[in-house]
């Protein structure tokens, strides 16, 4: 099964990671986390990771209309960006919000779930 919306790139990962918040704004998102997870596994574990940051996504409109119809859909913000290292390229990825929006199956749901997918389709697409 297919979680998300990827493109793989020969950018580097500061590149993919400036470029995603460039283009995440340009679509009306802000970035509410960022884990680095290199990072996090170096100090937590001691262990060496390759480059991969997850970007925690909201549109602040769309969230709101989601939460007005249903609260307990919170669960699926924000929205998961990631951007990691496979060899020598890098991955970009967002979460698809059409698996969210199908576990509820209300029209007005899906509705908003297709123009997130929209919106997040061309963040990952102008990568």
């Amino acid at each position: 099964m297919k979680y998300g919306i990827s493109k793989s790139t020969n950018l580097s990962f500061e590149k993919v990671l400036s470029k995603v918040k460039d283009e995440l704004n340009k679509e009306g998102f802000s970035i509410v986390t960022t884990i680095d997870v290199k990072d996090m596994m170096k100090k937590k574990l001691n262990l060496d990771f390759d480059n991969y940051t997850i970007l925690g996504a909201c549109n602040p409109p769309f969230a709101y209309q989601i939460l007005e119809m249903k609260k307990e859909f919170g669960l699926f913000l924000p929205f998961n960006i990631v951007v990691y290292q496979d060899g020598s390229n890098m991955v970009v990825s967002a979460f698809d919000p059409m698996i969210a929006a199908k576990l509820a199956k209300e029209s007005e749901i899906i509705a908003v779930a297709k123009e997130m997918k929209t919106r997040l389709e061309r963040v990952i697409n102008a990568i």
